[in-house]
């Protein structure tokens, strides 16, 4: 199981590395037919462009590792509801809304990472 959430987060880092170099690359070098032209990057471009690759790194570890910890949550949580419910049929309606409970950390890694990107 470890080595699936360190394999998870892995990918999550290379994907947001590989985001922030694409982001910081665009306006490095332009090539024409003859010529290659450098453009000049001037202060409030390069901060504006640092800051907008932070911001997706930022959201995009939000939201992944608050699914990870989501889907550890559940998996735990709904493990332990159904040995429940496996002894006492009655304790369903008691179990299921801490799985609810759990998946609510996704939601909230979401709306982090959301308002990372809009604010």
């Amino acid at each position: 199981m470890n080595k699936k959430v360190l394999s998870i987060v892995a990918a999550l880092l290379c994907l947001t590395i590989f985001g922030a170099f694409a982001e910081a690359g665009k306006n490095e070098v332009a090539q024409t037919e003859n010529q290659t032209i450098v453009q000049p990057e001037t202060a409030p471009e390069a901060d504006a462009s640092n800051s907008s690759a932070i911001k997706y790194i930022a959201a995009g570890l939000a939201v992944g590792l608050a699914c990870i910890a989501g889907g550890m949550a559940v998996g735990k949580i709904g493990a332990a509801a159904m040995g429940a419910m496996s002894e006492n049929a009655e304790l369903s309606g008691k179990a299921l809304p801490f799985v609810g409970l759990a998946e609510g950390i996704c939601l909230w890694g979401f709306l982090v990472a959301l308002l990372i990107i809009i604010l």
